[in-house]
């Protein structure tokens, strides 16, 4: 799971400095997520918050340069905090702008350090890259970007800890009739009504229901759920497992069928992939392509496009991601794992993993 952690919750309201107690109390959730096998990747705010207090800069709005800048003072202090929080668990810093997100072969990259930093017992913390912004930091409070991660990293549930304990009916602040939604299938126009303002009061966090509901949309077309559930309370994952009050959207699929219908019909192929009848037979059956299978490399491509691959008559047997690109692939076509190590001089995998791989055609 993919949990958003906002500024409101890193940083004592009074005094602009690391809420320990809290740190504390969320690392023991962590902790026994991990003890029964759940895989945890954090995306945290609170830079900017502790870095203005560390530059001692004034009580106001802060201009962009100053953002940049107490972002940068104050990102350090925020990965200690974590990691004195969470020892002995390993913590692994992730600085993503939105490009990282969009940009497909630079979202593959992130995919692919996410996975190997959670298969090394790592816990990945991530945040916007405030400090190279050019121009306001455009993802809100980190919603919408932990809603990309989620993406990213194949997640089953996005959890985004609020300053309310779920969406109502209406602002419960303001109307005091208003009721908890606990669960919502799909995001409708009414539903996007019910959405407040951003949260501004503490001017440590910048969003609000609406950046939250818009991060929800998101995951949910990757095959994603959404939790959205008070944040200020001790052990918040635990509380929402004992029966705190909550409100859950439901994904529209898996997130591994989101991820292949992705490659199938959103990537225009760059090029393709003869193989034999026993590679074609393999990949139909679930498994990755292995260069010993491939017969002929087509076109041009680099490491991380989409590719065609065709089986011995030239019937398409599915699209995939490239691990090598054009060059390489031609180098390797026919070739066995210790023969393609001693060829290239790196570690060999297959040139098309199956989670990489959806099937189509014949």
């Amino acid at each position: 799971m993919v949990v958003k952690v906002g500024s409101a919750l890193i940083v004592e309201e009074h005094t602009g400095a690391v809420d320990h107690d809290w740190l504390a109390a969320f690392a023991a959730d962590a902790a026994r997520l991990a003890a029964r096998g759940q895989r945890l990747i954090l995306v945290s705010s609170g830079a900017v918050a502790l870095g203005r207090r560390r530059l001692g800069l004034p009580d106001r709005v802060l201009t962009l340069t100053e953002k940049q800048a107490a972002a940068a003072a104050g990102q350090s202090l925020l990965m200690a905090a974590w990691q004195a929080a969470l020892t002995p668990t390993p913590v692994a810093q992730l600085l993503l702008t939105a490009e990282d997100t969009e940009a497909r072969r630079r979202f593959l990259g992130a995919r692919a350090t996410l996975g190997a930093l959670l298969e090394m017992g790592a816990l990945p913390i991530v945040n916007e890259n405030d400090t190279v912004a050019v121009e306001e930091l455009r993802w809100g409070d980190n919603d919408r970007l932990a809603a990309r991660v989620a993406q990213m990293a194949g997640a089953d549930l996005l959890v985004l800890l609020s300053d309310v304990d779920g969406l109502y009916t209406a602002d419960p602040r303001l109307d005091p009739t208003a009721q908890l939604i606990p669960r919502i299938e799909a995001i409708t126009p009414e539903i996007e009504a019910m959405a407040g303002g951003a949260n501004r009061t503490r001017r440590v966090g910048s969003g609000g229901m609406a950046t939250k509901l818009a991060a929800a949309r998101i995951a949910a077309a990757a095959g994603c759920a959404t939790l959205i559930t008070l944040g200020r309370r001790e052990g918040p994952l635990s509380a929402v497992e004992a029966g705190a009050g909550a409100t859950l959207f439901a994904p529209r699929s898996t997130p591994a069928a989101a991820y292949k219908a992705w490659i199938a019909g959103s990537l225009a192929p760059h090029g393709a992939l003869t193989v034999d009848d026993g590679a074609a037979t393999a990949i139909r059956g679930g498994k990755s392509l292995l260069a010993a299978g491939v017969r002929q490399v087509h076109g041009r491509f680099a490491r991380g496009d989409a590719v065609v691959v065709l089986d011995a008559a030239g019937r398409e047997v599915g699209r995939g991601l490239a691990r090598y690109d054009a060059a390489d692939a031609r180098r390797i076509i026919g070739l066995r794992s210790d023969a393609i190590v001693a060829l290239l001089g790196e570690a060999a995998g297959p040139l098309i993993h199956a989670d990489d791989l959806a099937l189509g055609g014949a």
